[in-house]
């Protein structure tokens, strides 16, 4: 049996992960796991799969469990979330938690010599060059579960790198795929999170809502595969079937086309370097009907041209374009800001805040809270915000 850890399995990940282990209960073992407040979720799971350990990261809510449930340990807080994936039973490390919290909780797992779902991609945009040292170090296992990053990853394994000269992210376009671009200062936060594909968390929706979601893919998928922005591509393709294109030096596309289901890419990782062996969903290529490609419209997705803006600068300004988003988004779905001040808000923090290149994981920490800082400032004063 293969131990797993999930680090955020109340989310649209973790519970994916989740119905892939239940189909797999011979092969793997859930064996901890965190959730941030929904302890209905957390003692279910306990229930039915009796981990060792599990912890509950909201801080109002520490100690409120007591310190065990039949024979689980309950650990509270962010900080404990390393203790979860360092347990010897422990193998695989599914990181689905949201947001830059996640980077300590996966540099546990790396340095631990666990192998790494990772879904978590805020860890290597705003960490990568630290993240990829330490991978390189340890000889760490790194297998991406955004569908997009595990279908590219599985096209550029079959492929020789010299013959591949672009990558190709999709993108479903969001919940204003089709909205006029002047009236995306009006939308609401209930219009946002009403995406026309995927079934995902609130921040996740909105930036997909914003394209900003596939910026932060862009970048993760520069520090994952190691191609440059400019062999890098995204397009709109509203079915969301095919996740990853790769294009050969001769001018032909490989594409990986799939139901729109997370199990996919994390049933991949979970068996990765071994095959599923078994029949996940069945979609026959005759369901699919049609599939559509199209170039992202920069007037209506600003925040993708920044994120390839971000990530050719280098140094802390990815660190800087996520800090901004979360803050910037989190602010929007309190509706303390419009949804295209988003992009309004990153520009700023990438235009004031000076960009630099850390050595250590504290120098990416500093500029991760001074960019939070920065925008929490400028809604206060008003700004760029109005």
């Amino acid at each position: 049996m293969v131990g797993v850890s999930v680090l955020g399995i109340s989310g649209s990940v973790g519970s994916s992960t989740v119905k892939v282990l239940r189909q797999f209960r011979d092969q793997f073992s859930l064996r901890s796991f965190s959730v941030h407040s929904n302890w209905e979720v957390a003692k279910s799971l306990v229930l039915e799969f009796s981990p060792e350990v599990i912890c509950i990261t909201d801080p109002k809510l520490v100690g409120q469990f007591g310190d065990s449930f039949g024979s689980t340990k309950i650990l509270y807080g962010d900080e404990n979330l390393s203790e979860l994936v360092k347990l010897p039973n422990v193998a695989v490390v599914v990181t689905a938690v949201v947001g830059a919290r996640g980077v300590l909780p996966t540099i546990a797992a790396i340095e631990a010599g666990k192998k790494i779902a990772i879904a978590n991609k805020e860890t290597l945009v705003t960490f990568g060059p630290l993240i990829n040292q330490l991978v390189a170090k340890h000889k760490t296992l790194m297998v991406p579960v955004d569908s997009e990053h595990n279908a590219l990853f599985q096209l550029i394994e079959r492929e020789t790198r010299s013959n591949i000269r672009a990558i190709t992210l999709t993108a479903s376009g969001g919940s204003f795929r089709t909205l006029p671009i002047e009236a995306l200062e009006h939308v609401s936060v209930k219009q946002a999170l009403n995406h026309p594909t995927w079934s995902m968390g609130p921040k996740i929706t909105v930036d997909s809502a914003g394209l900003i979601n596939k910026g932060l893919e862009v970048i993760e998928a520069h520090f994952l595969f190691g191609f440059s922005y400019d062999e890098i591509e995204v397009v709109i393709h509203p079915q969301s079937l095919t996740h990853g294109i790769i294009e050969t030096l001769d001018g032909a596309c490989l594409q990986y086309t799939s139901h729109p289901d997370m199990v996919y890419p994390i049933a991949h990782s979970l068996f990765y370097p071994n095959p599923t062996p078994q029949m996940l969903i069945e979609r026959k290529p005759s369901t699919w009907k049609t599939l559509e490609f199209f170039p992202p419209d920069i007037k209506r997705y600003p925040g993708l041209e920044l994120a390839f803006q971000a990530g050719r600068a280098g140094g802390v300004a990815p660190c800087i374009y996520n800090a901004a988003n979360e803050e910037a988004v989190a602010l929007f779905l309190e509706e303390k800001i419009s949804f295209t001040t988003i992009p309004r808000l990153i520009e700023s923090a990438l235009n004031q805040i000076t960009n630099v290149f850390p050595e250590t994981l504290e120098g990416y920490l500093e500029k991760d809270k001074e960019t939070r800082n920065y925008i929490q400032k400028e809604f206060k004063k008003g700004g760029v915000t109005t």
